[in-house]
């Protein structure tokens, strides 16, 4: 089979696509043939030598994929049979025409969705999902800032935070992706090259703070964060994006704030954990994708590239203009 490969970490220059063996699905596992695959900032990190994938995974790059049944492993449990479409959340190798799934990391593709649109469904939405409601314990009536809002975790936490009836605001770097996290529901975006967030965030508030933060920048990030939490807040730390190093009094005006700082990360929990989330993400929130549901829900796709162009889909990724999930399709 073909599989996105590079020899050594560094830039997008070192990714082509290479012939390796198609794997087998070992005890409780199915082969999935893959049709498309989403791409993650863990791809990017991975290329890069700066984020292993967990042990025993697959070193081929990918961690969510759509695509048919292909084969059954020993020990399945007779959810799924050949030929069946599905999406699927992967510790790893989602982009080759072929991996190996724990069945349990399955779920239906919801009706009216394209290839593309499902395999922009398992990792960004469980991550939001996770952080939303296992991490960050969203209420209804909650206000709830979402850095890097138009971002694939971004664009499914703004719609799953409208579904938990709590209230969507957003940081974003541009007055358009604005408007997009508008129309999917983001009851006010923030511009952070253009005026100070935590300040924003206050007066949307009108002084309250913030009941919930999911962030994904970290370092540059702190202070306003800490500032614009609400006495109780949460804030769930899910990435480094704007580095990892604090200086100053973080300690001391989270406690004033009676804050909690809660970190997550969704590659490396065990498989009992993800099966876990998979079933609950199934059972309550994929019905809302299909085209009968009140409260529709959309896999919001920016652009779709065919996998061989996968160095020039690492470099849109890279330059930050992407508005929701960038796919790779595979050749069947």
């Amino acid at each position: 089979m073909l599989a996105v490969h590079f020899d050594q970490p560094g830039g997008p220059e070192n990714l082509y696509l290479k012939e390796v063996a198609r794997p087998s699905p070992g005890e409780g596992e199915v082969l999935l043939k893959v049709a498309a695959s989403a791409m993650n900032r863990a791809d990017i990190l991975q290329r890069q030598g700066q984020y292993a994938p967990p042990p025993g995974a697959s070193t081929i790059l990918g961690v969510e994929a759509s695509g048919h049944v292909a084969e059954l492993g020993p020990g399945c449990q007779g959810h799924w049979k050949i030929g069946d479409p599905v999406m699927a959340l992967l510790p790893g190798g989602a982009q080759a025409q072929y991996a190996t799934v724990p069945e349990g990391f399955l779920m239906p593709i919801p009706a009216g969705l394209t290839m593309a649109q499902a395999a922009a469904i398992p990792e960004a939405w469980l991550t939001a999902f996770q952080l939303l409601h296992l991490v960050g314990n969203v209420q209804a009536g909650d206000s709830v800032l979402i850095h890097a809002g138009v971002s694939g975790v971004g664009t499914a936490a703004i719609q799953l935070t409208r579904l938990a009836g709590a209230v969507p605001l957003v940081t974003v770097g541009s007055q358009d992706k604005i408007q997009m996290a508008e129309k999917l529901g983001a009851a006010a975006g923030f511009n952070y090259k253009e005026e100070d967030f935590s300040e924003a965030a206050m007066k949307f508030t009108e002084g309250a703070g913030i009941n919930l933060i999911l962030d994904c920048i970290g370092g540059s990030y702190w202070e306003k964060n800490v500032n614009c939490l609400a006495v109780d807040g949460r804030w769930v730390l899910y990435g480094l994006l704007g580095g990892n190093e604090v200086n100053g009094p973080l300690l001391s005006k989270l406690l004033f704030k009676r804050g909690s700082l809660i970190s997550s990360l969704l590659r490396s929990r065990d498989k009992k954990y993800k099966q876990m989330l998979v079933k609950t993400f199934t059972e309550q929130v994929v019905p809302h994708f299909s085209t009968e549901s009140t409260h529709r829900l959309r896999p919001v796709v920016d652009r779709v590239y065919p996998v061989a162009e996968i160095q020039e889909a690492h470099k849109y990724m890279e330059s930050n203009q992407n508005v929701g999930k960038i796919v790779l399709e595979l050749p069947q």
